[in-house]
C-alpha cells in the first residue's frame, strides 16, 4: 500500500511540475545539439551544431526570447569546412498534456525563429541573410526544473552570396532549465507556508 501511495504522489508531483515550469513569468535557458556526426572511417571528419537559447514566458505555455546557432562541418582531409551561424528571435508555444502519466510529465511544443543567418563553405559558395526555422518538439521533464527535449526543425536562409537560398532539416536534442520567475516563487512560498 505504501508503494502505491508513493507512486501516485510521485506521478502527481511530476505532472504538476511540468505545468508549473511553463507558467507566465518563468524563464527557460538551455541548448540543443544537432547534426552530430563523427566519421570513424575518415580522418578529421565530423559535424556538430550547437544552439543555445533563452526565453521568457509571457503567458502560460507561450515563450519569447533569443537563440544563437553555430555549426561546423568538416567532411574530411582537404575537402574544406562549412560554417553555419545564426542569431535571432525565438518563439515557443506549448500544447496541453496527454492522457497518461508519462505524457503528463512532458509537453509537445512548436518553435519558430527568425534572424540573421549564414552558411559559408571554405571552398567558395555561401548564403548569408535572413534566417528562419520552424518545427515541432517534445520536452520530457526529468526533474522539476530540467527538461530533456527533441526538436525537428526546417531551417532556411534567404539572402545573398553564391546561392540565394539554402535550407536543411535538423533533428536536435538538448536540455532546457526552467527557472521560476518572481511571481511563481512567491506562489510556491505561500503554498509551502
Amino acid at each position: 500500500m505504501k508503494k502505491l501511495i508513493f507512486t501516485l504522489f510521485f506521478a502527481g508531483s511530476i505532472a504538476t511540475a511540468s505545468q508549473a515550469q511553463i507558467q507566465q513569468g518563468n524563464v527557460m535557458v538551455g541548448t540543443n545539439l544537432s547534426n552530430i556526426n563523427f566519421a570513424l572511417d575518415k580522418p578529421n571528419a565530423f559535424s556538430l551544431a550547437i544552439n543555445p537559447k533563452a526565453a521568457w514566458f509571457i503567458d502560460d505555455g507561450v515563450a519569447i526570447g533569443g537563440d544563437v546557432m553555430f555549426g561546423l562541418e568538416t567532411p574530411g582531409k582537404d575537402l574544406g569546412t562549412t560554417i553555419n551561424y545564426g542569431i535571432g528571435a525565438l518563439g515557443r508555444y506549448y500544447g496541453q498534456t496527454g492522457a497518461n502519466e508519462l505524457i503528463k510529465s512532458s509537453r509537445f511544443f512548436g518553435e519558430a525563429t527568425v534572424g540573421v543567418s549564414g552558411r559559408n563553405l571554405s571552398g567558395g559558395g555561401s548564403t548569408n541573410g535572413l534566417g528562419f526555422s520552424v518545427g515541432p518538439g517534445f520536452t520530457y521533464f526529468i526533474t522539476r526544473t530540467i527538461g530533456l527535449e527533441a526538436l525537428l526543425k526546417y531551417q532556411g536562409v534567404v539572402g545573398f552570396g553564391s546561392s540565394a537560398y539554402a535550407h536543411n532539416l535538423n533533428l536536435g536534442v538538448g536540455f532546457q532549465i526552467y527557472l521560476p520567475g518572481r511571481s511563481t516563487a512567491r506562489k510556491v512560498g505561500r503554498d509551502i507556508d
